[in-house]
């Protein structure tokens, strides 16, 4: 029997748990989850006679290598800096890995090495990145042995929540990880190119250079860019294209609204803030206005941010709760990110029977005979009944029908890997079609040459 060893049983494990049961007597699967909570390990795979979940530190070597060992293959869905180490001990033991996280200069630094052990590791096999890499390479390798050449490439990509369960004035409820969502954008400017020329957005403009795109049936959203668009030239093989761009999707008025907290400082996460562990909400947002005892601190804040008291916007940060005095027990100072954070947690948790929503969009200019043409692709996916998210199964399916490739030799490459070789991308889409993770592309008649 074939051996899988998943390290981290966390929201996004789910799904990918669930497949792996329901083809582990088919497949013949013998299936370990190690987890820090060995109960919530244990509980995801309850119901399959050949799995069985226990407590691990999935941080810790002498825990880990045994098991990694034992393995024909590893699933670490640990936070992605903890890859590396994982993938040193997947060597050692000539054991395949899967990461669903972006692929690391360290990481890639082992190629060699996992060529000489005769293992794949692959990385970015989840939705984004996952998906998207197999969902645009499909179209840009046809486009490509078509005869065309690409000239403009856009993509974009947002975990949100189900128009049925929206009803909150952001639109927006947490399906990932709170802390990505507060740090978004951080950590150098946004770049990309442009009809040939290359552009920058800093962190503190980000938030007001957004693009609107129509989704059919489900109406507008607005993206923001992604932090570094242009390295995906050499991954889609376009280095000469003028125009790539890549970002992330929020709805309409999202990115407004979120700009005030980015304005104010508040997603800061580089210091601590002095006393706040003994700050209310209200104290918090006071930390960053200018002192006046006559004024209040709604209003200092309209006026430093220059919001009107009508303004939607001022609306939205109201219904956060961000003026009222509670207080949350903080063990310790914190950052203003952590802070925020700990507001958001509160107001932005998916509900028991909410439902999130995974949107991707594409678009592909390029010319052919002389001609422009372009193709738009996009993809809804909605959640079942938690744990079952959306989140969760459009990053666990691309990882568990990888899985079930490599241990069936359909995957025959080694090194360090993505998922943008035909022969890997092309059953896993037509898999994950099944499941009802379908790409929907239109042609479009008068196709648009700038962004």
């Amino acid at each position: 029997m074939k051996k899988i060893l998943v390290i981290g049983a966390g929201l996004s494990t789910s799904s990918l748990l669930r497949y792996f049961t329901q083809n582990a007597e088919k497949e013949g699967w013998l299936i370990r989850v190690g987890d820090q909570d060995g109960a919530l390990a244990a509980s995801k795979v309850a119901n399959c006679k050949n799995a069985e979940g226990f407590e691990l530190d999935g941080l810790d070597e002498e825990q880990r290598s045994p098991l990694i060992e034992w393995a024909d293959l590893v699933i670490s869905m640990l936070p992605a800096r903890f890859h590396v180490e994982v993938a040193k001990d997947c060597i050692k033991h000539k054991t395949n890995l899967i990461t669903p996280s972006y692929i690391s200069d360290e990481m890639k630094a082992l190629n060699q090495a996992a060529i000489d052990a005769g293992i794949v590791i692959m990385n970015e096999i989840g939705v984004d990145p996952g998906i998207d890499h197999m969902s645009a390479k499909k179209i840009l390798d046809e486009i490509e042995e078509a005869g065309g050449k690409m000239h403009i490439f856009e993509s974009f990509t947002g975990g949100l929540v189900a128009p049925e369960s929206d009803d909150n004035p952001w639109n927006y409820k947490f399906s990932w990880n709170p802390r990505n969502v507060v740090l978004a954008g951080q950590g150098g400017a946004a770049k990309f190119i442009q009809e040939g020329q290359y552009k920058y957005i800093p962190y503190h403009r980000l938030f007001r250079r957004t693009e609107f795109i129509e989704i059919p049936g489900y109406g507008k959203f607005e993206g923001y860019a992604n932090r570094d668009s242009l390295k995906y030239r050499d991954v889609y093989n376009l280095q000469d294209i003028p125009t790539i761009y890549r970002g992330t999707f929020r709805r309409k008025g999202f990115s407004k609204a979120w700009d005030c907290f980015v304005q104010l400082g508040a997603t800061d996460d580089s210091y601590i803030l002095e006393g706040s562990k003994n700050m209310t909400r209200r104290d918090f947002i006071n930390s960053f206005l200018p002192y006046n005892v006559n004024d209040s601190v709604e209003l200092k804040l309209r006026h430093y941010l220059k919001i009107d008291q009508d303004d939607p916007m001022f609306m939205k940060l109201e219904w956060l709760g961000i003026f009222d005095k509670v207080k949350y027990d903080f063990e310790t100072d914190v950052t203003p990110a952590q802070f925020l954070q700990r507001i958001l947690a509160d107001k932005w948790k998916l509900g028991p029977d909410d439902k999130d929503m995974i949107v991707m969009w594409h678009k592909f200019v390029y010319k052919i005979n002389g001609e422009f043409k372009e193709i738009n692709s996009h993809m809804v996916v909605k959640g079942e009944k938690q744990p079952y998210t959306a989140m969760s199964t459009t990053v666990g399916l691309p990882a568990g029908i990888c899985a079930k490739m490599i241990l069936n030799d359909t995957i025959q490459i080694k090194g360090v890997q993505l998922p943008i070789h035909k022969e890997i991308y092309e059953p896993i889409l037509e898999e994950l079609e099944k499941f009802g993770i379908v790409f929907h592309e239109q042609e479009v008649v008068e196709p648009v040459l700038y962004i």
